[in-house]
């Protein structure tokens, strides 16, 4: 039995949703579970736990986010969050739930060899927190040769664990396109540079790159969000400004993607003879698993009974575990949410919820991965 009741720990987390940079409250209860499990605790930017067993000089490192969302929650169950128009509508209520079952777990027994580190990182969703935790020296204070992540994956089977060596999320980036042309009245066109019909033929450029500049099956997902203008009902608008999102897989189709939407909107600008400058900005860069860390998370997954497939399709979203798995060989793995109702909805649908029933299930991999990754070898004669 565990000494943490999984379920009334993650629906207090769920009541008292923080935004990134801002999980003060969540950041203190953290620590509190992990000095109470007598679990050596250090606060900064984020929490990290660190639990040794044995003489190993090995170290793994084991991540879950802390951040909620700007979102109102339309949920009616009776831990919905207590905090307006804020709400853990990705789960990350339910992976910091996990991680730490998994360290009352560990902490109760000796049976792995080494050094495990339960990190627990904030502002994931801005693609912040990663970078953060990084600059402030995790990885130089705590050295470790391997992280890991789970996130679930609501629309699949409750446990059912998926992952794949190589590029495992798309990386983000986000692009903003001004249009300075010349305003003037509705009724004589012909006097001004409309801004509107320069933007829209910009609009219709850009899903070119995509459909015919790039390879077939890239992956690669170009997003006009914004279209903003300062026009009137009777007056054309002199400036415009067109926002937007870039997925990719890898980061030559990235740098493609930047060097064509500048040659596309900038070439439609000098023919309608108006300036068109673009800028472009990546936020997450693609996540990319090492093969061997990939290798042992699926087979902690066999071993303990999970359904799991080492080699599922990359995920289109991105992920701020990337510059952990950068920065040191990791994997970032998917575990089913389960299929129906708000288990199954979308993650950042304001009535998704993270399934109970993945609690215990997640804390005993994480626990079994430990063990696996930091075996214990037994002397002659044992």
């Amino acid at each position: 039995m565990l000494p943490i009741d999984l379920t009334a720990l993650r629906h207090e987390f769920h009541r008292m949703p923080e935004l990134g940079f801002a999980e003060e409250s969540t950041k203190a209860r953290v620590a509190g579970i992990l000095e109470d499990l007598g679990i050596e605790t250090h606060i900064g930017v984020g929490v990290v736990g660190v639990l040794k067993r044995g003489a190993g000089n090995r170290a793994i490192g084991l991540r879950a986010d802390m951040d909620a969302l700007p979102i109102h929650e339309t949920s009616s169950h009776d831990y919905a969050s207590q905090t307006a128009g804020v709400m853990h509508a990705c789960g990350h209520d339910g992976h910091m739930t996990m991680l730490l079952g998994a360290a009352a777990t560990l902490a109760a027994e000796a049976e792995f060899d080494g050094t495990v580190l339960f990190i627990f990182q904030p502002n994931e969703e801005h693609g912040l927190g990663a970078q953060a935790m990084i600059a402030g020296g995790l990885l130089e204070r705590f050295p470790i040769e391997e992280i890991y992540a789970i996130h679930n994956l609501p629309g699949a089977p409750v446990g059912q664990v998926s992952t794949r060596p190589g590029q495992i999320c798309s990386s983000e980036s986000l692009f903003e396109i001004l249009i300075e042309g010349q305003g003037g009245h509705a009724s004589m066109p012909q006097v001004g540079r409309d801004a509107i019909t320069i933007g829209a033929e910009i609009v219709q450029a850009l899903q070119t790159i995509v459909s015919r500049k790039l390879a077939p099956g890239a992956g690669v997902v170009v997003s006009v969000t914004e279209f903003l203008t300062d026009g009137q009902r009777n007056v054309l608008p002199g400036t415009a400004t067109l926002k937007g999102d870039v997925r990719a897989r890898m980061p030559a189709n990235r740098e493609e993607v930047a060097r064509l939407m500048r040659q596309l909107a900038e070439g439609i600008g000098a023919a309608h003879g108006v300036k068109v400058s673009v800028k472009f900005n990546t936020e997450f860069i693609e996540t990319i698993n090492a093969i061997e860390p990939t290798h042992a998370a699926i087979g902690t997954a066999l071993s303990i009974g999970l359904e799991a497939d080492g080699n599922r399709e990359p995920m289109s979203f991105s992920e701020d575990f990337a510059h952990f798995s950068t920065a040191v060989p990791g994997c970032f793995l998917l575990m089913g949410n389960g299929q129906e109702g708000p288990c199954g909805q979308p993650l950042h649908s304001d009535d998704y919820d993270f399934n109970d029933d993945l609690l215990p299930i997640g804390a005993a991999f994480w626990a079994q991965l430990v063990r696996d990754r930091l075996l214990v070898t037994k002397s002659e004669g044992e």
